[in-house]
C-alpha cells in the first residue's frame, strides 16, 4: 500500500494527496503535518512505536468536499486518490488513482452557499510585446480572453487582474508571467501556452475549423491564454468542461470603465467600511431570487454598458417590468427557491453532481413552461428572448422519470432511481422486500418449532441475518442450530436454511446498488452532452431575474427612467444617492439637482461645510450614471445623461505603504491617471485634491488640476471639483465653463444646521471648529482653536506666525521658538503697533465682494481712498 501511495504522490509532488483507505481518505508524512493544524485533525502515525512510523491524520470519505475546500481556500493543491476498481473484484492491492485536484481556482466550496459573484481563474501570457489574459469561471463555463500591446500593456494587465480579482492565476512553467499576483500563483506546462497549440486545443474544444469567429484574429497572446488555461483546468478536474461552449473576448472598451480605485471609492459591490455587501450599491439595490441573477446583476454594475441600443433594451425591460405588476410578480415567485443550476451543471460536466444535484436540474427546468406562459405577450425584447428559451422538455422528461423524489446524498445506498423505470431493478427490489415478509414468517415458524416465544431474527452488517437466543432460553436450542456469535444476555445461531436466504438478498441488495449506480450516471452523463442548451437558458432567466429585480428596486424605491443622450451632459432634478437613503431612519433624504452643460458649466467647484454632504454628492451623481447605463432606473425625479465612457473618482484617502506610496503619493498617481485619460465623455469626481501637504502646495495643486481639465485640449470632461480651498472659486470669474455650488448653511447664533442642500454659489467658511466641537474635542481645544483662526482670518500672521503689521511698521520681530510663537499667544495679548492706513487695510478684509452692490464697492473705494490721503498729510 505503501509503494502504491508513495508512486502516487511522485507523480503530484506540489500536492497533498488524500489516499482512499476504506471509508477514510488518509494523509501522511508532511502532507499529514501540513494539513493536520489546517484541519485541525489529530497527527498520529501508521506504524507507531516502530523505525519505520509514517505520521498520517484523515477524515470520513463522506466530508471530502469540506475539508478539501478548507485546504484550497488555505491556498493548497489538493490530488483526490480513489479506488478505481471494484475491492469485491480486485486481485490483491485494490488499485488506486488520482481521479482530480481541487486548486483554488478551480473550488466548488461547499461554504460559498448561493454564490453570487464569480470565482475566477486566470492565466497570463507574454507574447513579444504582447500581454495576453484568459479568465475561467469553472462554475459557471464563462471564458474570457483579453490581450493589450505596447508601452503599457503590462500595467493594464495589473488591472485588469485587479478588476478579475482571480482566485489562482496559471502561467507557463519556467516564465515569469507579467503582472503576477496574488494568493496562488500556479505554474502549468509551457506547451500549452504556444500560441500554435493553445489554437489548437481551443479549435478541438469548441468544434470549429477556426477562431475568428470568437473575435480571436490578430490576438495571439489571447489566444495562448485562453488555451493554456483550459487545458489546465481540463487536466486538474479531469473534465471535457463541456459547459464551457464559448470564449468571448473581453473588452473594456465596450464597457463604461473604472479604475481599481473608482471601483472601490464608489463603493459598486463592497463597503469601504468592512468589506461586505452592507453598505454597498449592489447591497441596496440587488432584489433578485436567484444566485445567477445575483451574479448578472453584479456584471452588469461592474460593466455597465456604453451603447444607447443595448443600454435601452435594458430600460424597456424594466419599464415593462414596473408597469406590469402583476406579472412581474408571478415571475419573480416562479424564481423564488430555485437552485443555482449553473453550478449543479458544472458538477454534472465534472462527473462529481449526486442525485439532489440533478433533481435541483429537473426541478429548474420544471419552472421554464410557466415562466414562458406568463411572458407570453410581453413587448421589451429582453422579456420575449426568456419567453422563447429552450425548456430542454425531452431532458426534463427523462430526469422526471429516472430520479425517485427523495433520493440519498450517496450514490451507493440506494434509492436514486424510480420504481417502474428499469425490469431487473424492479424485480431485484420484489425480492428484497419479499426478503422482509420471508424473515417475518421465518421468526414466526422457528418461535413455533423450538418454542422459544422471544426468538428474533435480525441482520447487521458485521454478521449478516442470524437467530438471537436469550440465556435463559438456551437449553430450547435445537442441535442443528450453529452457534454464530456469543453476547451479554445470549448467543447468536445461524441455520443452513437462514444461509441461503441471507446470499439471495444480499446478492439482490449488491446488485441493486450497482445497477442504481450505473443509471445514475448515464442519466448524469446526459445531462453533461446537454450542458450548452442548459446553460443557454440558464443565462436568460438569470438575465430575466436581473431585469425584474430591478423594476422591484424601481417600484420599492420610486427609480425613475433616465433619459440617454450622446452629448455629455449630466442634467438631474432631485437626485437622491441610492445607498445613503435606505440607511436613513430618523431623518429623510436631501434630493439636490445637478446640472452640467456645455452652456452651464461643465466644471463646478464645490465648497462647504465638513459634514456639510459635498461627498455624498459627488458619489450620488457618478451612481445615477452607473446605473443608468447598467440598464437600470434611477433614483431621482429626472435625469437626462450624457454616455460617459469613463468615470473617475478621487475621493477619500488612502496609502499603499506595501509600494512604498504614502496617501499623498496615491492622491497625486491617481490625478495623474485621470489628466492623462479623461475624454470629454469622462464623468470626473475630485474631492479635497491636495491635501497631505502645505497649504500653499496643496492649493497651488489644485488650482492647476482645476485649469487643466477646464482647458482640455478635447473639451472640458464634466468635473465636480469639491474643496475647502475657497480660492478656488475665483476660476468662476477666470474661466469659462466653470461655476460655482456651495452646500447651504444655516446660522442661528452659535447654531449651525447643515441642510445637505446644493446651490450656486461659493461659501465662505467650512466650520470645521464646529465639527471638532460636536465630535467631542475638549471645549478649551475648540475654543483655542476659534482665536487662533480668527487671527488667521483677520490676516494678523503670516505663514511664519510673526505679526503682519510689527513689519509693516519697520520693527524686526524677534526669534521666538515654536512653543511660543505670537499665532498660540492669548487673544487678549497686547497688539503690535498699527501700521499708517492699517485701519483701512483692516476694514478691507472684513468686506465680502460677493455680498456687496456696485454702488457699496464704489462708496467704499471712495471712503477708503480719502482717509488714507488724510493719513499721509499727517505729520
Amino acid at each position: 500500500m505503501f509503494r502504491q501511495y508513495r508512486a502516487l504522490k511522485a507523480e503530484h509532488p506540489g500536492a497533498i494527496l488524500l489516499f482512499r483507505m476504506g471509508d477514510f481518505y488518509e494523509m501522511f508524512d508532511d502532507d499529514a503535518r501540513t494539513a493536520s493544524p489546517l484541519l485541525s485533525l489529530t497527527l498520529t502515525a501508521r506504524g507507531k512505536g516502530t523505525a519505520h512510523a509514517a505520521p498520517m491524520c484523515g477524515f470520513p470519505w463522506h466530508q471530502l468536499d469540506t475539508y478539501a475546500a478548507r485546504l484550497a481556500r488555505a491556498g493548497h493543491r489538493v490530488a483526490v486518490c480513489d479506488q478505481v476498481e471494484d475491492p469485491r473484484e480486485a486481485k490483491g492491492l485494490v488499485r488506486r488513482d488520482v481521479v482530480r485536484i481541487i486548486t483554488p481556482g478551480t473550488l466548488d466550496d461547499p461554504e460559498d452557499g448561493e454564490r453570487r459573484e464569480n470565482a475566477w481563474i486566470a492565466a497570463v501570457v507574454r507574447v513579444g510585446d504582447r500581454a495576453g489574459a484568459a479568465f475561467l469561471d469553472t462554475a459557471t463555463g464563462e471564458l474570457l480572453a483579453w490581450e493589450a500591446s505596447g508601452e503599457g500593456a503590462e500595467a493594464r494587465l495589473r488591472e485588469r487582474l485587479e478588476f478579475f480579482h482571480p482566485r489562482e492565476i496559471v502561467h507557463a512553467e519556467g516564465e515569469a508571467g507579467p503582472g503576477i499576483e496574488g494568493p496562488a500563483v500556479t505554474p502549468a506546462d509551457p506547451f500549452t501556452f504556444q500560441p500554435r497549440a493553445a489554437a489548437e486545443l481551443l479549435k478541438r474544444h469548441f468544434q470549429v475549423e477556426a477562431l475568428d469567429g470568437f473575435g480571436m484574429t490578430g490576438k495571439p497572446a489571447a489566444v495562448a491564454a485562453a488555451g493554456g488555461l483550459l487545458a489546465y483546468v481540463r487536466d486538474t478536474t479531469r473534465s471535457g468542461l463541456e459547459h464551457v461552449d464559448a470564449l468571448s473576448v473581453h473588452d473594456p472598451a465596450r464597457h463604461l470603465r473604472m479604475d481599481p480605485a473608482t471601483f472601490r471609492s464608489l463603493e459598486v459591490d463592497r463597503s469601504l467600511r468592512d468589506g461586505g455587501r452592507a453598505g454597498s450599491l449592489l447591497g441596496a439595490i440587488d432584489r433578485t431570487l436567484t444566485a445567477a441573477g445575483g451574479r448578472a446583476l453584479r456584471a452588469w454594475l461592474s460593466e455597465p454598458l456604453v451603447d444607447r441600443a443595448e443600454i435601452a433594451l435594458r430600460h424597456d425591460a424594466v419599464e415593462e417590468g414596473l408597469a406590469r405588476g402583476r406579472v412581474r410578480a408571478a415571475v419573480r415567485e416562479h424564481l423564488r427557491g430555485t437552485l443555482d443550476v449553473e453550478r449543479l451543471l458544472a458538477r454534472a460536466v465534472a462527473g462529481t453532481a449526486g442525485a439532489r444535484d440533478l433533481l435541483g436540474i429537473r426541478d429548474w427546468l420544471a419552472r421554464l413552461p410557466a415562466l414562458a406562459g406568463e411572458l407570453s405577450d410581453a413587448r421589451a425584447e429582453p422579456l420575449r428572448r426568456a419567453a422563447s428559451c429552450d425548456p430542454c422538455a425531452e431532458l426534463h422528461a427523462r430526469l422526471a422519470a429516472t430520479l425517485g423524489d427523495d433520493p440519498p446524498a450517496g450514490l451507493r445506498e440506494g434509492g436514486l432511481i424510480r420504481d417502474g423505470l428499469h425490469a431487473e431493478l424492479d424485480e431485484l427490489r420484489a425480492i428484497r422486500r419479499d426478503g422482509r415478509s420471508t424473515i417475518a414468517a421465518l421468526e414466526a415458524a422457528e418461535r413455533e418449532a423450538t418454542g422459544i416465544a422471544s426468538l428474533k431474527v435480525r441482520f447487521n452488517k458485521v454478521f449478516g441475518y442470524y437467530i438471537e437466543v436469550s440465556r435463559a432460553n438456551l437449553h430450547l436450542v435445537p442441535a442443528h442450530y450453529q452457534r454464530k456469535q456469543t453476547i451479554a444476555g445470549g448467543e447468536r445461531f445461524d441455520t443452513p436454511e437462514l444461509k441461503e436466504f441471507e446470499g439471495k438478498v444480499l446478492s439482490a441488495q449488491e446488485r441493486i446498488e450497482t445497477l442504481e449506480h450505473d443509471l445514475f450516471v448515464a442519466l448524469r452523463a446526459e445531462v453533461a452532452r446537454e450542458a450548452a442548451r442548459i446553460k443557454a437558458a440558464a443565462r436568460t432567466i438569470a438575465s430575466l431575474d436581473a431585469l425584474t429585480a430591478l423594476a422591484e428596486i424601481a417600484a420599492e424605491r420610486d427609480y425613475r427612467r433616465p433619459r440617454l443622450v450622446e452629448e455629455p451632459v449630466l442634467e438631474v432634478t432631485a437626485g437622491r444617492h441610492p445607498v445613503v437613503e435606505q440607511t436613513l431612519v430618523e431623518s429623510r433624504f436631501t434630493p439636490n439637482d445637478a446640472k452640467l452643460t456645455p452652456d452651464d458649466g461643465r466644471l463646478a467647484i464645490l465648497t462647504g461645510p465638513n459634514m456639510g454632504g459635498k461627498s455624498t454628492f459627488l458619489r450620488q451623481n457618478a451612481l445615477l450614471v452607473l446605473l443608468a447605463q447598467a440598464g437600470s432606473f434611477v433614483p431621482a425625479e429626472e435625469a437626462t445623461l450624457g454616455i460617459a465612457d469613463r468615470i473617475f473618482c478621487r475621493v477619500g484617502a488612502s496609502d499603499n505603504l506595501a509600494e512604498g506610496q504614502s496617501t499623498f503619493m496615491v492622491e497625486m498617481a491617481e490625478t495623474a491617471n485621470l489628466l492623462r485619460h479623461a475624454t470629454p465623455h469622462s464623468l470626473v469626481l475630485l474631492d479635497e485634491i491636495g491635501r497631505g501637504t502645505s497649504t500653499f502646495d496643496g492649493l497651488a495643486i489644485a488650482w492647476s488640476v482645476a485649469e487643466a481639465l477646464a482647458g482640455a485640449p478635447g473639451g472640458t470632461p464634466r468635473t465636480l471639483f469639491a474643496t475647502h480651498y475657497h480660492e478656488l472659486t475665483e476660476l468662476a470669474v477666470t474661466l469659462t465653463g466653470v461655476v460655482n455650488l456651495r452646500m447651504a448653511v444655516k446660522e442661528w447664533g452659535e447654531r449651525v444646521v447643515f441642510t445637505h442642500h446644493v446651490e450656486p454659489g461659493a461659501a465662505d467658511r467650512s466650520y470645521g471648529i464646529h465639527v471638532a466641537r460636536l465630535a467631542g474635542v475638549p471645549r478649551e481645544v475648540v475654543a483655542r482653536a476659534a482665536e487662533i483662526l480668527a487671527n488667521l482670518e483677520r490676516d494678523e500672521y503670516g505663514g511664519d506666525g510673526m505679526p503682519r503689521r510689527a513689519r509693516r511698521a519697520g520693527k524686526e520681530a524677534p526669534r521666538r521658538s515654536a512653543s511660543d510663537r505670537p499665532l498660540f499667544a492669548p487673544a487678549a495679548a497686547a497688539p503690535a503697533p498699527p501700521a499708517v492706513g492699517g485701519d483701512v487695510l483692516d476694514e478691507i478684509l472684513d468686506q465680502d465682494p460677493e455680498r456687496l452692490t456696485p454702488l457699496e464697492a464704489l462708496a467704499l473705494v471712495d471712503r477708503w481712498k480719502r482717509r488714507l490721503a488724510e493719513s499721509r498729510r499727517k505729520p
